[in-house]
């Protein structure tokens, strides 16, 4: 495996109901290397979250998670036992979710909260062990005074404070790999770069891998080292950020790019993809964005596209890529 930290090949999470099977995230494959940080962006219900909830093994039912293999570091992750992937969860891969004002318990101090991880993953650390990691990580995500916000309860932190308190509880065990979902959604605008910045550094300072999981490819033009676009379940666009940025082969992934506000442009309006994402009961035979796509050909109503090679390791589900070499 080299370099690779993460592998996974042919994911899938059905969710099956009684009005039919919601196929929340259908056949994806992806990658993250050592050290690197890797975006995955996509409108609401694309599959985005499912996909992290379903590496660690949190799909609960009526979900069914398979796939040929969830490689992290030498492990299979889906042949493992809840016992084992236990021991794996918040210690090897942790998670730092969307909301930071329900992601803390208001009934316990700051301190009893990031103790929890230590004291399930280093049993055999003292009291003033625990502490002083604490305050070492309240530090390292830029919180004053430490010592004493240890004493805290969450609603003593405004929304940014929280989120780093999250994030320092996601260090705690030095972890190989960090999943943040949608990590500062109810974050102010003005908040939201610090948090990523100070996400950014601390992984690359920690030799940590991350998966970004974001709606906005703004947010992770500049912080991601690859990104995958997904749409509907299934991965429409995989490369670096630089390809997909500056070069999207896409159209859904044009779509999303053009709807960025731009500084330098005047526009009287903004650019927006056309009609909805489609009802995931009711999916289209063919190519999923067809619908709303303005490059759509007849093949595109009838057959799925697959997977091609643009350049590189830069790839694009779509019959006409808007880059081919």
């Amino acid at each position: 495996m080299g370099n690779t930290l993460l592998e996974t090949e042919h994911l899938k999470t059905y969710f099956h109901t009684f009005k039919g099977v919601v196929k929340a995230v259908d056949d994806v494959s992806f990658s993250v290397d050592k050290g690197e940080i890797l975006g995955i962006v996509g409108e609401s219900g694309s599959g985005k979250s499912v996909t992290s909830f379903s590496l660690l093994k949190l799909i609960d039912e009526p979900g069914v998670v398979k796939a040929d293999k969830i490689f992290f570091d030498g492990k299979d992750l889906a042949k493992l036992s809840e016992k084992e992937m236990v021991k794996i969860r918040g210690k090897d891969i942790s998670m730092v979710f969307q909301d930071p004002m329900t992601s803390l318990n208001p009934l316990y101090t700051i301190q009893k909260q990031m103790e929890e991880v230590l004291i399930l993953h280093y049993p055999e650390m003292n009291a003033e062990q625990r502490k002083a990691r604490c305050i070492e990580l309240l530090k390292s995500v830029g919180i004053s005074n430490p010592e004493e916000r240890l004493k805290s309860y969450p609603h003593q932190f405004s929304g940014g404070m929280r989120q780093r308190v999250i994030i320092a509880i996601a260090l705690a065990t030095n972890p190989k790999l960090i999943i943040a979902d949608e990590p500062t959604t109810a974050l102010d605008v003005t908040i939201q770069s610090q948090i990523l910045k100070l996400m950014e550094r601390l992984v690359r300072e920690n030799g940590a891998s991350m998966i970004l999981i974001t709606h906005d490819l703004a947010v992770v033009s500049e912080l991601v080292d690859k990104i995958n676009v997904m749409y509907c379940g299934k991965i429409v666009e995989m490369g670096s950020a630089k390809d997909i940025i500056k070069n999207s082969a896409h159209p859904y992934t044009e779509g999303l790019l053009n709807s960025i506000p731009k500084l330098r442009e005047k526009k009287d309006r903004l650019e927006f993809i056309p009609g909805m994402v489609p009802n995931m009961f009711v999916l289209p035979e063919g190519c999923y964005f067809a619908p709303r796509c303005k490059y759509c050909k007849e093949i595109c109503k009838t057959k799925q596209p697959e997977m091609k090679l643009i350049k590189g390791s830069h790839y694009a589900a779509c019959h006409f890529p808007l880059k081919e070499n």
